[in-house]
């Protein structure tokens, strides 16, 4: 490697730590107006139903506005987007001030709905930006990084949220709020992305598709390609279905952590916040376990799912806190490993340019999911019990770990793909 390579890759690293403190800062003052939210909904309605709203609709905008920004991210530059999301959101965390009573509530609901289409378009742009910070040999790394700054974002911002919504009221969580965000933004501002090249393979599959399928808008040849790369990409297909299928058990799981605390272990609000923090634990030290993969990612992605399915088995039948709390840890480290792994044979298996798009449908389909997954929990915990939903949630993570593994030994024989 040249000297002026080096100092090409010197600077992309400092460019990601920039986008590495700047996804801290975001996410502590998310954590912070989150718990704000729900104590001042609660301190005016002290109802559950309205507890209720205020999450759902956090989560609807992930379904139209996700994919919104993967196209943004492909017509602007990164950082211009998520600067502009950073800062629109400033007057918004604001606006909720001006609530203190039921009439007006609305303004409320209607800002959280803002700020979580403002995430959604956010997360996507941001991701797609990792792999123009890093080298190829340095994704699995960040990626794991990256579950490391979830972990810190879970215990830190939980808790010292907790803390100031408690000793300086809700108020302050949200001017607080506001501030991350202007930080945030300064932080992406002075970081440096090089500009994409257009990959000649997809190119070349646009033209093909657009030749065969008389399709000549480049809209349409951005979403032929995206067909062509996951067609022809076994690690793609098996990251598209863990997106549909997972998501639809990961809302059970959630939904069962305050269940477990509250009624099943009768640890009340401390033992939820124990068992998120035990989720934060296992994150943190994913980023540490995560260094001993070094190949056969989907391999490892694979054999984490199945794990988390037999923890989750496990947790559903365990009989004291404390053997919860550490399952709750390993559940966690499983995940982020996988979650390292899967985000990283994505970055490597779709050109630059696509990135955007791609992260942007895969964080719609699993946000959208996710959110009917939860309700549905809600649902069904009116008709079995918390330890029979999680043993049947564990029981799905496992029975699609085997699905994907199954499809990979298949499509490994009969295409002769080569091992991964």
């Amino acid at each position: 490697m040249n000297k002026r390579s080096l100092a090409r890759a010197g600077q992309n690293y400092k460019g990601y730590s920039r986008l590495f403190a700047a996804g801290i800062i975001n996410g502590m003052g998310d954590r912070f107006s989150g718990i704000a939210i729900l104590a001042l909904v609660l301190e005016v309605t002290g109802s559950g139903m309205a507890v209720g709203i205020s999450l759902g609709v956090r989560v609807i905008p992930y379904l139209f506005m996700a994919p919104l920004g993967g196209l943004l991210a492909s017509r602007l530059p990164r950082k211009a987007i998520m600067m502009a999301v950073d800062l629109l959101r400033i007057p918004v965390a604001l606006s909720f001030l001006w609530v203190n009573g039921e009439n007006r509530l609305w303004l409320l609901y209607a800002g959280s709905f803002i700020m979580a289409a403002g995430e959604a378009i956010y997360s996507p742009v941001r991701k797609s930006a990792i792999p123009l910070l890093a080298g190829p040999d340095s994704l699995l790394k960040i990626n794991s990084l990256e579950q490391l700054m979830t972990g810190c974002v879970l215990i830190l911002g939980a808790f010292t949220g907790g803390v100031v919504s408690l000793w300086w009221g809700p108020d302050m969580a949200f001017i607080m709020n506001a501030v991350s965000f202007l930080g945030a933004a300064l932080l992406i501002w002075g970081i440096h992305f090089p500009e994409t090249v257009v990959d000649s393979r997809v190119e070349q599959d646009v033209s093909v598709a657009d030749e065969e399928t008389g399709l000549k808008s480049k809209e349409q040849g951005r979403w032929q390609t995206l067909k062509l790369l996951v067609g022809g990409s076994l690690m793609l297909q098996i990251v598209v279905a863990s997106e549909l299928l997972l998501p639809i058990l990961n809302g059970w799981d959630n939904v069962l952590i305050s269940v477990y605390a509250v009624q099943v272990f009768h640890a009340g609000d401390i033992g939820v916040g124990a068992f998120y923090a035990a989720l934060g634990i296992g994150l943190s030290l994913s980023f540490f376990a995560g260094r001993l993969v070094k190949r056969r990612l989907l391999a490892a992605a694979l054999a984490g799912l199945l794990c988390e399915g037999i923890i989750l088995m496990s947790i559903s039948a365990s009989r004291h806190f404390a053997v919860a709390f550490v399952l709750y840890i390993l559940l966690s480290l499983c995940g982020g490993i996988g979650n390292a792994c899967l985000d990283t044979l994505v970055m490597r298996e779709t050109p630059p340019e696509q990135q955007p798009v791609m992260f942007g449908i895969l964080s719609a389909v699993s946000g959208s999911l996710l959110g009917v997954s939860m309700f549905s929990a809600g649902w069904l915990l009116d008709l079995v019990e918390p330890r029979t939903l999680g043993f049947a949630g564990g029981v799905g993570f496992a029975g699609v770990a085997l699905l994907l593994g199954g499809y990979v030994l298949l499509r490994s024989k009969w295409r002769k793909v080569p091992r991964l």
